[in-house]
């Protein structure tokens, strides 16, 4: 499709415009819906197929475009949103980057500290934000638990212990490929690692981490993490691709203890229970039912507007790099 077919599509308003480059699942099922309900406008989405490209601009209601790197060259395009494989995701963050367009990853975003801080410096140099999606921080019952803990209701935070587990699926999917960064780790410890960093201090580092592979998949299927930081407190984080479903997080601190039992991945519709349990007695605390993925594509809209709001952006996707990438080292030994 020719760049001047989209003038219809690509008409100038007030909201930043945003495409997709690719067509994978999670765009489809949950970053489209949520784009329409958020601040941004969306313009176009991209594939290396024309026709699948076709199939879902026609669904979404904009423009389709044949190629990753001719969406960057369309106007009306402020934003884009990547959630390609993992082994894609510092190539085209780059090349948008250089383009002129903020970025938002899909997690993990990068495997390597230094691919963080040279994407960093890149959009600082532009102007630009980058950021890593993890939207289950969007939903409420995050904001919850933290206040809780800031108010004291489990005394001082002694230790973190999060577990994302999910059970095996077709061993052709992306996240079993070597080549394109799959692998337990990548998939879904990532998760339970992000949430830590919400409690752990600054200095947070790796102090043990284990991985467990299949010979024949070549891909880590299950592991642990340890870590902790300079005020003492730790966190243990498990996950695995063979598991019974688990998505949870409980923080143990000198007076008792928050369980959140569907932390990282509830429905828009679903409202997960906080159970907080002091002495002899135990309270159910329920959240609101929230679109997490509205609530990144709103925080990501925010920071395209308001530079103010990109430092903070920045510093989260370097240290996640960070931890991954010692946790794997420490892992692999």
């Amino acid at each position: 499709m020719e760049i001047e077919d989209l003038t219809p599509v690509l008409e100038s308003g007030p909201r930043a415009g945003i495409g997709i480059i690719g067509c994978a699942d999670i765009a489809v099922r949950r970053a489209l819906p949520a784009i329409h309900r958020s601040p941004f406008r969306l313009v176009a989405v991209a594939s290396r197929s024309r026709q699948k490209a076709e199939g879902v601009a026609a669904a979404a209601g904009c423009a389709a475009v044949e190629g990753y790197e001719h969406l960057l060259e369309l106007p009306g395009i402020d934003a884009v949103y990547i959630p390609l494989p993992n082994s894609e995701h510092a190539t085209w963050a780059q090349r948008a980057l250089e383009a002129g367009k903020h970025v938002l990853i899909e997690k993990p975003a990068v495997p390597a500290e230094d691919t963080a801080r040279d994407l960093v410096a890149l959009a600082e140099k532009h102007s630009l934000v980058v950021m890593e999606n993890f939207a289950f921080l969007r939903h409420p019952q995050h904001e919850q638990a933290q206040a809780l803990v800031a108010d004291g209701a489990i005394g001082e935070l002694r230790s973190y212990n999060g577990a994302f587990g999910i059970p095996p699926t077709d061993p052709r999917g992306i996240k079993y490929q070597a080549d394109l960064g799959g692998g337990a780790l990548w998939e879904v410890g990532c998760y339970p690692v992000r949430a830590a960093q919400e409690y752990l201090a600054p200095s947070a580092r790796v102090l043990g981490a284990g991985l467990t592979f299949d010979p024949e998949l070549g891909v880590d299927v299950s592991g642990v993490a340890l870590l902790g930081d300079d005020d003492g407190v730790t966190a243990h984080c498990s996950f695995g691709l063979s598991h019974g479903y688990r998505s949870t997080y409980d923080l143990w601190g000198s007076e008792g203890r928050l369980v959140l039992e569907w932390a990282f991945t509830p429905s828009h519709s679903a409202r997960p229970v906080l159970r907080l349990e002091q002495k002899d007695r135990q309270i159910r605390i329920v959240a609101p039912a929230s679109d997490q993925f509205l609530g990144v594509f709103t925080a990501f809209h925010d920071a395209v507007r308001d530079p103010a709001a990109r430092a903070a952006h920045h510093r989260d996707l370097v240290r996640q790099a960070g931890l991954m990438a010692r946790i794997r080292a420490q892992a692999l030994g």
